[in-house]
């Protein structure tokens, strides 16, 4: 049976400005895709992004691009082949996924063979702002279990301390977003060990990461804008500790399964990301977070409104979405 594909560009707005090392965000930008078939509906969300040569325009041309062969029924395996890894092919993998658990009448979590998602601990994410600042921000949500660090390379020792100040108890994730380099990196390993920081992620950019091989961290380093697909996990065994696996950029939830298997089979460690985003991105992501040691899922959490049935926070744990959302009967 034929379907029919619907693409359109959605924007969020976002309660208070998200910044991070390489800008300042005020709207989450994505692309819906709908398929339908008989009927029945399914959803998915991409976020293009910038810092990989996407945008709204590129991913909506992308999809349209492969149009006749997705309305012909063209499955997932197909897709893989069809599109690159990127925003518009986690769109279309993530509407197939859900059409194809509404056809079937199985859920997402059946298909693949693991329980439906539960309530997790998710980080609460501080953005760049002053020390002072950070810790305010850091003390309305103290009692969360796991809080992100967003920081540059200007005053992130003065940073992170604020935050730890503020939130005592709390794990903490690093996030410097590739803006340090290898002399920052060695200075930073004692003040992240005083702090008590459990995670480092991408602290250096992708394409100059090459030293940290044979470089034995004090704190484990997570590959974020380094790490795509189970492909790169060659490289990457030698370089990280640890793995974030984003469906934006595997470019799905097909391949994200694929990367966060190989990425045990490999002895890594394994974290769950999203961009700034709304639930329909989120719910497909769970199925890796149930994996994962560390869940950075709060996209939806920094907007203005969600879209309706989405996902919730309580004090730094994320409960699913509604049944029927995505990928639930």
């Amino acid at each position: 049976m034929s379907r029919t594909l619907r693409a359109r560009h959605d924007s969020f707005a976002l309660s208070q400005p998200f910044r991070i090392s390489r800008g300042v965000k005020t709207q989450a930008e994505v692309v819906t895709v709908e398929l339908e078939q008989g009927g029945l509906v399914g959803r998915g969300e991409g976020v293009p992004y910038a810092r990989y040569g996407e945008s709204i325009e590129s991913a909506l041309a992308a999809i349209e691009r492969v149009r006749d062969d997705v309305e012909r029924g063209a499955d997932r395996a197909q897709l893989q082949a069809l599109l690159p890894p990127g925003a518009a092919r986690n769109a279309l993998d993530c509407a197939s996924w859900d059409l194809e658990a509404r056809l079937d009448g199985r859920s997402v979590a059946a298909k693949i063979g693991a329980p439906e998602p539960e309530r997790l601990v998710s980080a609460l994410t501080i953005g760049i702002d002053t020390p002072m600042a950070m810790a305010v921000a850091a003390s309305r949500i103290a009692d969360a279990p796991l809080i992100k660090v967003k920081v540059d390379a200007t005053i992130p020792d003065a940073q992170i301390r604020a935050v730890r100040g503020a939130a005592p108890n709390a794990k903490l994730i690093v996030d410097p977003n590739e803006s340090w380099d290898q002399q920052l990196v060695r200075a930073m390993q004692a003040v992240l060990v005083t702090l008590r920081v459990d995670l480092l992620e991408q602290p250096v950019p992708a394409e100059a990461d090459a030293w940290l091989e044979g470089f034995s961290p004090d704190v484990p380093i997570c590959a974020d804008e380094s790490v795509h697909v189970a492909a790169d996990l060659d490289v990457i065994a030698r370089r990280y500790q640890m793995v974030n696996v984003k469906l934006d950029k595997s470019g799905g939830l097909t391949e994200a399964l694929a990367l966060a298997q190989a990425a045990r089979a490999r002895g890594l460690g394994l974290m769950t990301g999203c961009m700034v985003s709304s639930s329909l991105s989120i719910a497909p992501a769970l199925h890796i977070a149930r994996m994962s040691d560390f869940v950075d899922l709060d996209g939806p959490i920094w907007l203005r409104e969600d879209r309706r049935g989405g996902v919730r926070d309580e004090a730094g744990w994320l409960v699913p979405p509604q049944p029927g959302f995505w990928g639930t009967i």
